[in-house]
């Protein structure tokens, strides 16, 4: 059975898009491209599909996977609280490489794994993936390699890690890119009314460095954004 499609001719694109769909309905693993570098997807709210994920890269519930969203509206259903520089984060990097960890709504009936009552949330802009997501809703997205290994910035190398774990590849060429996303953690931020308005209070720390660089977060939230990497 063919495994990898490749978006850039139309049927192999309506296939694999087709396959990748019922794949995560059945709990089962699919590799896509974004705008990063590739990702091993599986239905955020499937306790199977997420665990699968884990045990393809050789991870624990210690280290859970983001979640990739396709639009804001969705950041404020999974989020439990959205600070104003969060909001301010998305509305400017939103589709692209930034990870925000958030405090995740209790609510919530998933399993990502160890996460803390928070939740990683990034917008990806890529229009394969953004249509895959816009078909099935969120999903727990983590880099496609083996833990240890550098991230697959083409379908072959995600192969060549994850090929009997997968179930559909979708090929889109090379990552744009070839670096993984910053990872931002807001879960310190708090805000308050003084007067009318709205202060913030806490930092914003780094907790990856990757595609988008400090100086441009710090072109957005100034002084928020703590110094310590």
């Amino acid at each position: 059975m063919q495994k990898v499609f490749d978006c850039s001719v139309d049927t192999d694109l309506l296939t694999g898009m087709r396959l990748a769909k019922v794949a995560l309905q059945r709990n089962e693993l699919v590799v896509l491209p974004t705008d990063t570098v590739y990702g091993i997807a599986a239905d955020a709210f499937s306790p199977t599909g997420v665990k699968a994920l884990l045990d393809a890269k050789g991870r624990t519930a210690q280290s859970p996977p983001p979640v990739l969203i396709g639009n804001l509206d969705t950041l404020n259903a999974l989020a439990d609280f959205v600070p104003q520089v969060a909001r301010k984060l998305a509305e400017t990097f939103w589709p692209g490489a930034l990870t925000m960890i958030l405090k995740a709504q209790p609510a919530l009936t998933w399993e990502l794994g160890e996460t803390k009552g928070t939740v990683a949330l990034r917008m990806p802009d890529h229009k394969i993936a953004l249509a895959l997501l816009a078909e099935t809703g969120p999903l727990a997205v983590s880099s496609a390699n083996l833990t240890g290994e550098p991230a697959a910035t083409t379908c072959q190398q995600a192969f060549d890690y994850l090929g009997d774990s997968v179930e559909v590849f979708l090929d889109a060429g090379n990552s744009p890119k070839g670096e993984a996303s910053t990872i931002v953690d807001l879960t310190g931020i708090t805000e308050k009314e003084v007067d009318g308005e709205i202060v913030t209070e806490g930092k914003v720390r780094i907790v990856r460095m990757g595609a988008l660089k400090k100086a441009k977060l710090k072109t957005v939230i100034g002084d928020l954004l703590a110094d310590d990497k």
